[in-house]
C-alpha cells in the first residue's frame, strides 16, 4: 500500500467520529482478547469525551473524511516531580493502514501535546505479549518499566471493598 500518511489530517475528535472510535475500540479488544471486558457503547463515550466536565481527550486522524486511527489520553499528576503528567490510554490504527506512519504521527501529536501542557511525563500500558506495541513505543524512545506492575480494582471490587469498611 501506498503510504498514505501525507494526505492524513489529525485534529482534536468530534461528536461525529464517536461511532468510529466505538468501532475501532472494539478492534481493539478482538485483537488483545479483551473482548468480554468491553462495556462501551456511543452514548457512553460521547457523555465521556463531550460530556459535562470530560476528563479523556482524543485526537483522531482521517483519510478523506473517513477515521483510520484515534488516540485517547488524559492528564493525571506525579506528586514526586510536582508536574501534570500524560496518560495515553489508547493509541490505534485500523488494520489497513498500520505501517504508514499513521500512529507515529498520533504518538507524536499526544507527545508534543504533553511537551506544550509542560508534562513531566507520559506513560502508557502495552500487553506484555504484544511484540508490534513494544517495538513501536521503544523504537520511539520509550522505556518499559519491568519493574513496576498495574494493579488494579474493578467496578465490583471497588464495590465490594467499601461495602466491607462500612
Amino acid at each position: 500500500m501506498e503510504s498514505p500518511s501525507d494526505d492524513i489530517k489529525l485534529r482534536p475528535a468530534q461528536p461525529k467520529d464517536v461511532p468510529q472510535i466505538v468501532d475501532m475500540i472494539k478492534g481493539m479488544a478482538k485483537y488483545e482478547k479483551l473482548e468480554h471486558q468491553l462495556k462501551i457503547d456511543e452514548e457512553r463515550l460521547n457523555n465521556c469525551l463531550f460530556g459535562e466536565n470530560p476528563i479523556p481527550r482524543s485526537i483522531v486522524a482521517t483519510l478523506d473524511g473517513t477515521v483510520v486511527g484515534y488516540a485517547i489520553y488524559f492528564f493525571n499528576f506525579s506528586t514526586f516531580l510536582s508536574k501534570k503528567g500524560l496518560y495515553l490510554e489508547d493509541l490505534y490504527v485500523e488494520n489497513a493502514y498500520r505501517g504508514t506512519g499513521i500512529g507515529n504521527r498520533l504518538f507524536l501529536k499526544v507527545a508534543q501535546i504533553a511537551s506544550n501542557e509542560n508534562c513531566g511525563r507520559m506513560e502508557w500500558t502495552a500487553l506484555d505479549w504484544n511484540e508490534p506495541a513494544l517495538k513501536f513505543y521503544q523504537a520511539r524512545g520509550a522505556t518499559v518499566l519491568e519493574d513496576w506492575k498495574v494493579l488494579r480494582l474493578s467496578e465490583n471490587d471497588i464495590k465490594a471493598l467499601v461495602d466491607t469498611t462500612d
